[in-house]
């Protein structure tokens, strides 16, 4: 599966936050999306996911425009973005990690299967039945992307995951992240530290006067010697 963009531009009012020619993203491949704060990575990463419209350009999965797949049920189990302050459901935490399932055609026992897996994964099994709004920082972070993992994206958008995270919650969440690159999911994650989920990343993406360039692990060591 493939994610490309081609001639995307956005703008807000006349000022120009990015122009990229093309970029293309596949599965098996970790990015680390840098730049200063205000160039565009959040704007870049949403316009990707679907939920941004660009001035200019296209993104299409697997040669499809975005509105076609937003509307044939897309970001669910395909572009899933995660901001750094997830947004939680009222209910409970099985509640929360049930309802992106709802919308796919799995019989009770699997969904229910899934969802124990996740909740394992994001040692938050304990916590079934609690309200999501009342969890601590690192559990609700665990907690949204277990939302995610249990759709098995395709693409999975990472916003700075590691923001304020005690070491245990980024030591599951890296876990968590590494299972689904395993299955090949491609990612893109934004981070203002180096952390274990950026050491993994063999490509570096720099968004920065109004442009974005790539670099490979190859180019990295290339550019340091």
């Amino acid at each position: 599966m493939q994610l490309t963009a081609t001639a995307l531009e956005m703008r807000f009012d006349q000022r120009l936050l990015f122009r990229i020619p093309e970029l293309v993203l596949t599965g098996h491949q970790r990015i680390w999306l840098k730049g200063p704060n205000g160039v565009g990575k959040t704007t870049l990463m949403k316009v990707l996911a679907g939920l941004a419209r660009p001035t200019r350009g296209k993104v299409r999965l697997d040669g499809a425009p975005s509105r076609r797949w937003r509307r044939d049920g897309s970001p669910l189990g395909q572009v899933v973005y995660l901001h750094q302050s997830p947004y939680l459901f009222d209910g409970s935490v099985w509640d929360n990690l049930a309802y992106g399932l709802n919308h796919l055609a799995l019989s009770v026992n699997e969904r229910d299967e899934r969802i124990r897996e996740a909740l394992s994964l994001a040692r938050l099994d304990h916590l079934t039945e609690r309200p999501a709004q009342v969890l601590s920082g690192g559990e609700r972070q665990r907690l949204a992307l277990a939302r995610a993992w249990v759709l098995n994206p395709r693409f999975l958008l990472l916003d700075e995951p590691s923001a304020n995270l005690d070491p245990d919650s980024l030591r599951l969440i890296t876990e968590m992240v590494d299972q689904l690159y395993q299955q090949g999911c491609g990612l893109i994650i934004t981070s203002h530290q180096q952390t274990e989920l950026t050491d993994r990343c063999e490509e570096h993406w720099i968004l920065e006067n109004q442009g974005l360039v790539c670099l490979r692990e190859a180019d990295q060591e290339e550019a340091r010697a």
